[in-house]
């Protein structure tokens, strides 16, 4: 007597459904995505002869890093080096303390709806408006420098800030927030004991995440006349300066690096 197979005894495995279970009307839909990425592919203007030409630039870029010139321009470097230090800083501070309420306001399980909609509205046109495009009007209204990009990612980080944490207060732990208030606790003493401890954590990580946003914003709005290193950045590509141009973004790299580890012990400490 033969022995069963081990499908006839246990039957057939369980396999997840497919998200589109007609097999036809699923591959038709992959075939007409890759007909359409190959049209989308197909209608991108490519001059390679401008590529070309352009190739022996990049080689010479690249070569650049490995002999950056941190002193022809050193002066300029780190004048603008430090205003976006400081822009970033400044903006980021501000920006969080802003964040906080309007966080609080635009998660549905803690606001009236009234406040509800008020902080989702901030969010949402803080979300809308790309950071260059804002810049771009500060910068006409309140002229060159770092007052406008100060401004412009100050209101970015409302945006960014306020959102992820309405969020995280939406997903918290009902249980402990629910417990405290059941004690007669106030409507401050609630969110201090039962709110902050469960997204304090969440919090320090988007903030410190922020700032590095903000400091590699800082090099872009430079390109817009609003502050920071990106003008001198702009200005070594405007003149071929490469070797300049690489020491300024090995020193943004650096930057960028040492705020990630910053960011990873002040997120060990915090938790």
């Amino acid at each position: 007597m033969s022995t069963p197979a081990l499908a006839d005894v246990v039957g057939r495995p369980w396999r997840k459904p497919p998200f589109i279970k007609r097999a036809g009307l699923r591959w038709g839909l992959l075939l007409g995505f890759a007909a359409y990425l190959i049209a989308a592919v197909l209608t991108i203007e490519v001059d390679w002869g401008r590529v070309y030409e352009g190739l022996d630039r990049g080689w010479a870029f690249i070569k650049s890093f490995a002999q950056p010139d941190f002193v022809t321009r050193s002066g300029d470097i780190w004048e603008g080096l430090l205003e976006s230090i400081v822009m970033t800083v400044a903006a980021s501070v501000v920006g969080i303390l802003i964040s906080i309420p309007i966080g609080l306001g635009a998660a549905r399980n803690i606001a009236p709806l009234p406040v509800y909609m008020i902080c989702r509205g901030i969010v949402a046109v803080s979300r809308a408006l790309q950071e260059i495009i804002v810049a771009i009007l500060l910068v006409a209204i309140f002229g060159f420098g770092p007052l406008a990009g100060f401004l412009t990612l100050s209101f970015a980080t409302i945006g960014f800030l306020s959102k992820l944490l309405a969020e995280d207060i939406e997903s918290m732990d009902k249980v402990q927030a629910e417990a405290i208030k059941a004690s007669g606790a106030s409507w401050m003493q609630w969110i201090n004991y039962g709110v902050q401890p469960q997204v304090m954590p969440r919090l320090v990580g988007l903030s410190m995440y922020r700032i590095d946003i903000n400091f590699r914003e800082s090099a872009i709005l430079g390109l817009v006349g609003a502050g920071g290193i990106g003008a001198t950045l702009n200005t070594a590509f405007d003149r071929y300066e490469y070797d300049t141009a690489a020491a300024i973004l090995i020193l943004i790299i650096g930057i960028v690096m040492a705020l990630e580890y910053l960011s990873g012990v002040i997120r060990a400490r915090v938790q």
